[in-house]
């Protein structure tokens, strides 16, 4: 049995994921057991965490494979001063120290890490990510493309896959880089690079894109092919501390937003300006990518492919009859990416049947990560002295349908952990979609985030076209599309203020529990959709065991939890404050 363990570190999002036959094991993020998130450092929690869960030890594996060259990204950063020389300098002091202490030396890192003393192998970074984007996908060939800031020298890379053989044609390289233009924006309206770029999407409703055509004029050249161009004097993530220059400034008429200071309508524009270009940027690449290759079905990976409302316009707007896009689509899917690379590339291995459940490919719902026994979370809430009620799954059901329809709002925890951003079903908040002002309470009481930040129905798959203009079924919530007009003040929680919604579709094979919990409070209340939001508050990453979602209940406004078959009521705690 063949075992392989990817491995992403050193950037951002970290993760692993083991492989055993060419089957998906496990799939984890350091963040969630270091609780620093976006957290960039080798994964040698979630390792921990993979060989307990397949009970192996790194003695059973038979490869280890890094998700990107590291030779050939040293390679692109010493061009890049040398060719900027010496207006760089301060950027290269800076990140050389980094490199010759750790990046350089990945091999020997994996290996004393692991007490490793077996093959290490290394994949191409955008390879990584069309693997992870084709071979879990229930398609049998299909057109490929991985968009992100940056991979050793590719932000692009466009190709076609059939069977177990991927071919990347064509490509963009660095400097000019539609994840750098929209991380750009990102730090210059005030939210964090390489972490709040969503944030950007889900503020540019709220704007008019009346800077569209200044960024077209300057910032970037579209050509026919579908290809783009940046003009590299507006930008200073090159060689830079910071990602624009004077000219960028000017162009826009201010310095950059300072964190957490008040959001002008100006700053509402750009991003719903810069969140148009790149709309424009992908539909073009995309709808070439479809001249080229005559597929019917595109795989998409790469930061990027997080922008869900992009996803959306692809399905609705180009000729393709279906997407998949890999639902860890940043770095952290780039572990399980260079795996499946190794197994079908490198090893010559046949793809899978696509796995008819749950979710009829392999990436079996994204439910890749750490799960609980009744008994552990028993001794732990024991062991807090917490109280709590252990009720049989209907009468459970029941309890928490009953309580969200009164406007409680509930910590959902069950079953195996979500791999990649979103939050599935396990790991979720949770909250009656219908009453007006939820969402500001969960803003406000539970999220402690900005008031603009939109909510995500979960919606049983069977009711989704009775609500959505949704032609396929969405179960990753990568997918933004219109709310019908009609149900728009029916639920008005999870309808953003462009009248649409990222959804996510629930089916009994892909997450039954879910499912049961989205039934009953459909026979209750007569709506099929819950507000699902990741459980945490902001700047944590998503709770990954049952003590961190018993803190984060105990210190929002949360009013109940749920922990697998175990109840609690805030007001039944000892010791509890209502936030």
């Amino acid at each position: 049995m063949t075992k392989i363990l990817g491995i992403s570190a050193y950037y951002h999002d970290s993760a692993a994921c083991l492989l055993d036959e060419g089957r998906i094991i496990a799939a984890l993020q350091e963040e969630r057991f270091s609780r620093i998130k976006h957290d960039h450092s080798f994964p040698s929690r979630s390792i921990t965490e993979i060989f307990r869960i397949a009970q192996c030890t790194v003695e059973d594996l038979d490869y280890v494979v890094f998700y990107e060259k590291p030779f050939i990204k040293l390679e692109r950063i010493l061009t890049t001063y040398l060719r900027h020389c010496p207006q760089g300098l301060p950027s290269y002091l800076k990140a050389m120290p980094i490199w010759m202490k750790e990046k350089v030396w990945t091999k020997e890192q994996i290996t004393k890490q692991l007490k490793y003393d077996g093959e290490v192998l290394f994949a191409d970074h955008h390879e990584s990510h069309a693997s992870s984007a084709y071979y879990p996908s229930p398609f049998p060939s299909a057109a490929l493309l991985t968009i992100d800031s940056v991979g050793e020298w590719t932000t692009t890379a466009l190709g076609h896959a059939q069977g177990n053989k991927i071919h990347l044609d064509k490509e963009i390289r660095f400097p000019h880089s539609l994840g750098l233009l929209y991380s750009t924006f990102t730090y210059y309206l005030g939210f964090r690079v390489n972490s709040a770029e969503y944030k950007v999407m889900g503020l540019a409703p709220y704007g008019n894109p009346i800077y569209s055509d200044q960024i077209e004029k300057h910032l970037i050249q579209f050509h026919e092919d579908g290809s783009f161009h940046l003009n590299e004097d507006y930008f200073d993530f090159e060689t830079g501390l910071k990602m624009t220059s004077f000219r960028f400034e000017k162009l826009f008429g201010m310095p950059p937003r300072k964190p957490e200071s008040p959001l002008l309508q100006k700053h509402k524009d750009l991003a719903a300006s810069i969140q148009r270009v790149l709309e424009k940027a992908v539909l073009r690449i995309c709808r070439h990518l479809h001249k080229h290759t005559r597929q019917k079905y595109l795989c998409m990976a790469g930061g990027v492919a997080l922008n869900s409302v992009i996803n959306g316009r692809i399905l609705r707007e180009t000729d393709f009859q279906d997407i998949w896009i890999q639902p860890a689509a940043g770095d952290a899917g780039g572990a399980l990416g260079a795996a499946l690379a190794i197994w079908h590339r490198f090893l010559g291995k046949p793809r899978l049947q696509p796995v008819q459940v749950p979710t009829n490919d392999q990436q079996l719902g994204s439910l890749l990560g750490t799960r609980y026994t009744d008994m552990q979370i028993r001794q732990y809430l024991d062991s807090v002295r917490a109280r709590y009620q252990e009720l049989e799954s209907p009468t459970l059901m029941e309890k928490v349908a009953h309580a969200l329809s009164q406007g409680a709002i509930v910590g959902w925890f069950q079953g195996a952990m979500e791999f990649g951003p979103r939050a599935l079903g396990n790991r979720s908040i949770l909250a009656d979609p219908t009453k007006k002002n939820v969402r500001e309470q969960i803003n406000a009481r539970i999220k402690f985030r900005e008031s603009f930040r939109p909510f995500a129905p979960a919606i049983l798959e069977e009711h989704m076209a009775d609500y959505f203009d949704l032609t396929r079924r969405s179960p990753y919530m990568l997918i933004v599309a219109p709310v019908k007009s009609k149900k728009r003040s029916r639920i008005p929680a999870v309808t953003h203020v462009d009248g649409s919604a990222r959804i996510q579709t629930v089916s009994q094979t892909s997450n039954p529990r879910f499912h049961q919990l989205l039934e009953e409070f459909n026979k209750q209340t007569g709506c099929p959709i819950l507000l699902n939001t990741s459980f945490n508050v902001r700047g944590e990453p998503i709770v990954e065991s049952p003590a961190q979602a018993y803190r984060c209940f105990m210190s929002t406004g949360l009013d109940f939890l749920v922990v697998q078959n175990f109840l609690l009521s805030k007001r039944d705690q000892p010791g509890a404050t209502h936030v």
